[in-house]
C-alpha cells in the first residue's frame, strides 16, 4: 500500500486543546500523543468534540489555545499549511463531484497533488471500486470507500479517520482495517474517532466526554 520511508519516525502530540462555537465549549483541555506504529482511538458520545478534535489535528480548524506537534523525520513541528498537505483524512463529512466517474475525481485529487495519474487506479484497486461509476451513483458504502482512497491516494504517513467503518459491508470493513493494520505495521500512525468501541490494532484510548 504504501512507499513510506522504511525506519523514518513520525509523532502526533497535541496538548491542552480547546475550541469554543459561540458559547459552547467543544474541547476543553484535551491531550494525547501517537507514535510510529501505533493507533489513538477517540471515543465519546455524539457531541464530545471527535470530530472538532480531528480538524484541528488535521488543520482543517484552528484550536482556540493548546498546541499540536507533528513531527516527521525532522526536529521542527509541521506547520499547519503542511499539516493539511501530509494527513490522510477520511470523514463523513468529505464530498465528491458527483457528475465524474471515482477515476475522474480521484485523477482531479491527484493532479492537485502534483502525483502521478496511475496512482489512482492504484488506490482504487486496494479499495476495489468500479473506476467508471459516477461517483452520483456510489452507494453509502462506496462512497465510504472512495473517501478511503482519497486519504491514501498521497502515501500519508498520518492517518485521521472519522467513523472509519460507517456504512461498510462486511467485506469493505475487512478491506479498510487491513489498509489500516499495513499502515502501522509500515510504521505510520492513525487517530481514530469512533462513537462506539472499536478493535484498532496497537492502540491507545482517549474518551471524550460532553
Amino acid at each position: 500500500m504504501s512507499d513510506m520511508s522504511a525506519g523514518t519516525s513520525v509523532s502526533l502530540r497535541f496538548a491542552n486543546l480547546t475550541r469554543r462555537f459561540g458559547s459552547l465549549s467543544v474541547l476543553r483541555g484535551v491531550s494525547g500523543e501517537v507514535t510510529s506504529g501505533r493507533a489513538l482511538l477517540v471515543t465519546g458520545a455524539n457531541g464530545s468534540g471527535k470530530s472538532t478534535l480531528l480538524r484541528c489535528l488535521a488543520a482543517l480548524l484552528a484550536a482556540d489555545s493548546g498546541t499540536i506537534d507533528h513531527h516527521e523525520a525532522g526536529d521542527t513541528p509541521l506547520e499547519p499549511w503542511e499539516r493539511r498537505l501530509r494527513v490522510g483524512y477520511v470523514s463523513p463529512d468529505l464530498a465528491f463531484y458527483d457528475e465524474l466517474s471515482v477515476i475522474e475525481n480521484l485523477e482531479f485529487f491527484a493532479g492537485l497533488r502534483a502525483l502521478p495519474t496511475p496512482r489512482a487506479a492504484e488506490v482504487l484497486a486496494l479499495v476495489d471500486l468500479p473506476p467508471e461509476r459516477l461517483a452520483g451513483a456510489l452507494s453509502s458504502g462506496m462512497r465510504q470507500r472512495l473517501r478511503w482512497a482519497w486519504a491514501l491516494l498521497h502515501r500519508p504517513r498520518v492517518l485521521l479517520l472519522d467513523e472509519p467503518f460507517q456504512n461498510l459491508d462486511a467485506a469493505g470493513e475487512a478491506t479498510t482495517r487491513a489498509l489500516l493494520e499495513r499502515h502501522l505495521d509500515d510504521g505510520g500512525l492513525a487517530v481514530v474517532a469512533s462513537p462506539i468501541p472499536l478493535e484498532i490494532p496497537h492502540a491507545e484510548r482517549l474518551a471524550l466526554g460532553r
